[in-house]
């Protein structure tokens, strides 16, 4: 499935949507070798930005002509990540302006590495080229 809107890191880090409807979301990540700590396992922050990608996309999935700015994003690191990881995201609730999610990142074997909630700002979106699509108010 190709993401309504270029996201120039998510694209550089490789995450690959596989969904986001109905208030969910999926991406699939197979992490580079500079994108591991030096324990060789993903590094946190990785996995931190897969989670915003995710649990901002299961909002937008929502209202797929806004976009969402993170507001709040915590993240718990349950073990460490190994391998290729799936993410999957849920909208919890939702007002005119905000959207509050929660999400999982699981390693190959199924095993939940890190969970994270956040709170979204819906905006408007201004499309100036396929290039730019910068959020604004």
């Amino acid at each position: 499935m190709t993401f309504p809107i270029d996201i120039p890191f998510s694209r550089h880090m490789g995450f690959a949507l596989i969904s986001h409807e109905n208030g969910e979301s999926e991406f699939h990540y197979d992490p580079l070798p500079e994108h591991l700590n030096s324990f060789e396992v993903v590094h946190g922050g990785a996995c931190m930005a897969l989670l915003d990608v995710t649990l901002a996309a299961a909002g937008r999935s929502m209202a797929k002509e806004m976009g969402t700015i993170t507001i709040e994003l915590k993240t718990s690191f349950l073990q460490p990540a190994r391998g290729k990881l799936i993410a999957r995201g849920s909208l919890i609730h939702r007002t005119g302006t905000m959207a509050f999610a929660q999400g999982t990142v699981f390693d190959s074997e199924g095993r939940a590495c890190a969970h994270a909630t956040g709170t979204f700002k819906y905006v408007k979106r201004k499309i100036t080229s396929p290039e730019s699509q910068i959020p604004t108010d």
